[in-house]
């Protein structure tokens, strides 16, 4: 989980670093054909089928994460890596919520006390920091956290249907291939700063050689990242694990200083606290 913190950090920061040429879709399509082109190697080695007796769950699957991922990516470009990391981040919120939900079960008290200080993070994380035009990135960025609970909801599903964690990457991979690239093909500054552009055949940006180290190593630290990550909570602690892949919003603060100068005040990190903590009550909770 450290490594694939590290590299959910790393790809954060290229995100930043490629959104100021190329627009969200773009940089999800370049992340996506990478880990695409990782998974169909796998299988072609291993001779491994890809039909499956649950192509509807894989593909609603595979359509909440490409959309998660594109408002994730939107939210990095425009908001204080941490931050954004941070909001993406409170998909056990979430999951929290939805649980119960779909279980039909009642709430425990400790959920609702670690919602409730979660949510009280979250509206001190985007009060006292946003402008007026940085509330889009923030909501987005607060909805990509919403998508990624619902991706591990379906991931959940999938696994008690006895898909392998391999299938599922392999489709989630192809529609974000093919999603993000009609986007780019579409809206080169991105959909939600062009809305419009939608509506015109667009030509997305030319890659130059010194564009080639980003955009690998996006794909390379996206894909090693999700590697680790899968591996870590099959084969470990879900409380552990959890707990350590926070470290990410660690590691981006600091890139965050080196690289932007961001730094957060007292309150923003009472904030990103709160959120933290919360995230792990919910975890320890649904543990139980």
């Amino acid at each position: 989980m450290l490594v694939a913190a590290l590299g959910f950090a790393i790809m954060g920061a290229l995100v930043k670093v490629g959104a100021q040429k190329f627009s969200n879709t773009e940089l999800v399509f370049y992340r996506s054909i990478f880990g695409l082109a990782v998974i169909w190697i796998y299988i072609l080695r291993n001779q491994l089928p890809i039909t499956t007796p649950v192509i509807g769950k894989q593909m609603s699957r595979a359509l909440v994460g490409f959309t998660s991922l594109v408002l994730f990516f939107y939210a990095i470009a425009h908001l204080p890596l941490a931050t954004a990391i941070t909001l993406n981040y409170t998909s056990p919120l979430f999951l929290a919520i939805l649980t119960p939900l779909l279980l039909h079960e009642r709430p425990k008290r400790m959920l609702i006390i670690s919602l409730l200080i979660g949510f009280t993070g979250i509206i001190l994380l985007l009060k006292p920091s946003f402008s007026q035009s940085d509330w889009l990135a923030g909501v987005l960025g607060l909805l990509s956290g919403l998508g990624a609970a619902l991706a591990y909801v379906h991931v959940k599903q999938l696994g008690l249907a006895n898909e392998p964690d391999w299938r599922t990457v392999f489709y989630f991979t192809l529609i974000s291939t093919i999603g993000a690239g009609i986007g780019m093909l579409f809206a080169p500054q991105g959909i939600f700063s062009n809305p419009f552009g939608i509506m015109h055949l667009q030509q997305f940006h030319r890659i130059n050689w010194h564009d080639l180290p980003v955009l690998l190593g996006l794909g390379l630290s996206a894909t090693i990242a999700q590697l680790a990550m899968t591996r870590a909570y099959r084969t470990g602690d879900t409380m552990v694990v959890a707990s350590l892949a926070y470290i990410t919003v660690l590691l981006a603060s600091v890139f965050g200083v080196i690289w932007w100068q961001e730094h957060f005040n007292l309150q923003e990190g009472i904030a990103t606290g709160l959120i933290i903590l919360s995230g792990l009550i919910s975890i320890r909770v649904a543990q139980k």
